[in-house]
């Protein structure tokens, strides 16, 4: 295999700092995996922005390339389920961690980390749904499970986030009556636009009750930040309602009673994407590329450079992006 150089966002730990910037690398310096990927797509997510700051939390060894999500094209495989040319997805996993990711113009990782580019899907619109997307895929198969959309509304924080905006899309389509949560005012309209019913300000939302219950408003919810908005949801499901949650920008902690579990049989819902089984990963896909593709992935993504991607990492830790922004990593 001929060794290639090419292009990758790379953050290097300098004297305490983390310095990041534009560097050409060589393939024969990526880590060892059965399938070699040209990306063509990457996208921007809140841990590739944690990881490009540093946190050992997320990445452990620096110089490194983040990016969890890739999408592009097999230009070596030493697994027979893959062939020079094919189209692939590859997300979670530890792609973008510990793993030098999308963020390079080449990944090479193993086989049971990429999943083929189902029909019905552009490389392009796949990163549009990243592992953001997915995310909210992996919490609508789990609530829906348990929550119909004739059971009543459904509620969804961190609306204009990656996951809360594919979240609301995916929601309409099925049939689902939404409210939104956001923080931001500006973007109202464009929540209206996915399919949002109602919009409901974050700080009205996270306003904090000590009461262990509330009044039943909502059959279900995908939270994604945790904190004050998961308790209150807790509180105000109806019986037998369910929460998905998904993230921790709020906050990590969680207090809450027992009370709505035994009092109204509510579930909460762990949701993980990153080590979602293979199985199940590819099924979701082909399901989001036919009967759940988001009518709205044109409205909900911004396209940026390598180059324009240090500013956008700055961006989306203080909270400023909305719906999906997706790299272009192709010359």
């Amino acid at each position: 295999m001929q060794n290639t150089l090419y292009k990758a966002f790379v953050v290097e730990e300098l004297d305490g700092k983390f310095v990041r910037e534009i560097q050409t690398l060589s393939t024969e310096n990526l880590p060892i995996g059965e399938v070699l990927v040209r990306v063509h797509y990457s996208s921007v997510n809140y841990k590739d922005a944690l990881s490009a700051s540093g946190n050992k939390g997320v990445t452990k060894k620096y110089p490194h390339t983040p990016g969890i999500d890739a999408a592009g094209v097999v230009e070596y495989s030493e697994n027979n389920q893959f062939n020079i040319g094919d189209e692939v997805i590859v997300t979670g996993n530890d792609l973008g961690m510990n793993t030098a990711g999308g963020f390079g113009q080449y990944i090479r990782i193993p086989a049971d980390w990429v999943v083929k580019l189902p029909v019905g899907l552009s490389m392009k619109e796949a990163m549009i749904i990243g592992t953001a997307g997915f995310t909210a895929g992996v919490s609508l198969s789990r609530l829906n499970e348990l929550v119909k959309p004739t059971d009543g509304k459904v509620i969804v924080t961190g609306a204009t986030g990656g996951v809360g905006s594919v979240a609301l899309s995916l929601l309409a389509k099925l049939g689902y009556k939404t409210v939104a949560v956001s923080g931001k005012e500006s973007e109202y309209d464009f929540l209206r636009g996915l399919g949002a019913s109602e919009v409901i300000s974050r700080a009205e939302f996270q306003q904090a009750d000590k009461r262990p219950l509330l009044s039943a408003q909502y059959a279900g919810a995908i939270d994604t930040v945790g904190g004050t908005s998961l308790e209150n949801i807790l509180k105000l499901l109806q019986p037998l309602g369910a929460v998905t949650t998904c993230g921790s920008v709020s906050s990590t902690q969680l207090n809450t009673t027992v009370f709505p579990f035994i009092l109204r049989g509510i579930t909460l819902i762990g949701i993980s994407a990153q080590n979602y089984p293979m199985n199940l990963r590819q099924k979701l896909w082909n399901k989001m590329s036919d009967e759940w593709k988001p009518e709205h992935l044109l409205k909900i993504y911004n396209e940026i450079s390598l180059t324009e991607l240090e500013s956008t990492l700055e961006s989306i830790l203080k909270g400023e992006l909305k719906g999906r922004t997706i790299v272009r990593m192709i010359d």
